[in-house]
């Protein structure tokens, strides 16, 4: 199945959580909206005989200036086939349904996002830091995050590279 013909069924299945189709990326993508459908979305494209999406290959995090997003790489092992799913959250407050219990291997990408992007994943059987203690502040991967110059009083930025941020 090509992309086009997934974003077809997608579109048509889910009208109100597929916002745009970009076929002329190097891997074809489809925009999706969180709040609307998206965990059903997800559960279609693994349950569904034609998508069989049953190998979640790569689940990374984004900081795109003001909104924050989840980038899912999904592949058919059967069909041979894949695709691309992009959601763009609100950065402060930004939630996405957790697939976690769909594809085993979202459980610890969802708890790095949050970690290192501060998107919360709802329905996530543990969401908690999974890079960082649990008193760390803030959320490193962030363009607008300043290392702190100490973590419970031990220095840990170079002094050249005191209060900069990750842009």
């Amino acid at each position: 199945m090509t992309a086009q013909e997934i974003y077809d069924t997608l579109k048509k299945k889910f009208p109100d959580t597929v916002l745009e189709f970009n076929s002329e990326a190097l891997q074809p993508f489809i925009k999706l909206d969180a709040e609307k459908q998206f965990y059903e979305l997800c559960q279609f494209l693994r349950d569904d005989e034609a998508m069989d999406f049953d190998f979640l290959r790569c689940l990374s995090g984004v900081d795109y200036g003001e909104p924050l997003g989840a980038v899912y790489h999904l592949f058919s092992m059967k069909h041979r086939h894949e695709i691309v799913l992009k959601i763009e959250v609100a950065r402060e407050g930004g939630k996405i349904p957790s697939v976690a219990d769909l594809w085993r291997t979202a459980d610890w990408h969802e708890r790095e996002i949050f970690d290192l992007y501060g998107i919360t994943f709802t329905n996530h059987p543990n969401l908690k830091r999974i890079l960082l203690p649990d008193d760390w502040e803030g959320h490193p991967l962030r363009k607008d995050y300043v290392t702190p110059e100490y973590y419970n009083g031990i220095p840990i930025l170079h002094p050249d590279t005191k209060g900069k941020t990750n842009e």
